[in-house]
């Protein structure tokens, strides 16, 4: 059987490791080993953070819009549900998104919703 040489074709995967674990801490971005399981490692939590930041998001946007809610004297689960009475679809982003930084019309939002309910 012939010899297979491998020696540019490792180096350069180590190579591409090893520019992956660029940053990490201590033998695990300068030795192959560590750097390959820290480049896995990195990679799983990178797939599992990208799904978890939509929860987060989600979490962080019905907060705005809970206490832009309580200010304008009415509770965010009262709030939705007339929203839906009401036949307005609008979600949760773009509410947050006015209760920051358009409170005015955010506030005429709520007024309108809440119309039904005392009429």
């Amino acid at each position: 059987m012939t010899r297979i040489k491998r020696g540019v074709v490792k180096h350069q995967r180590h190579a591409k490791v090893l520019e992956g674990a660029k940053g990490h801490y201590s033998t695990r971005h300068r030795q192959y080993r560590r750097a390959h399981e820290s480049v896995l490692h990195a990679g799983q939590y990178a797939y599992n953070h990208r799904r978890t930041r939509k929860r987060d998001m989600r979490r962080l946007w019905i907060l705005r819009i809970n206490a832009a809610c309580r200010a304008l004297g009415i509770t965010y689960n009262r709030f939705i549900h007339s929203l839906a009475e009401a036949g307005l679809q609008i979600d949760r982003k773009n509410l947050a998104e006015l209760a920051v930084h358009d409170p005015n019309t955010f506030a005429q939002l709520v007024e309108k919703v809440r119309q039904p309910a005392s009429a």
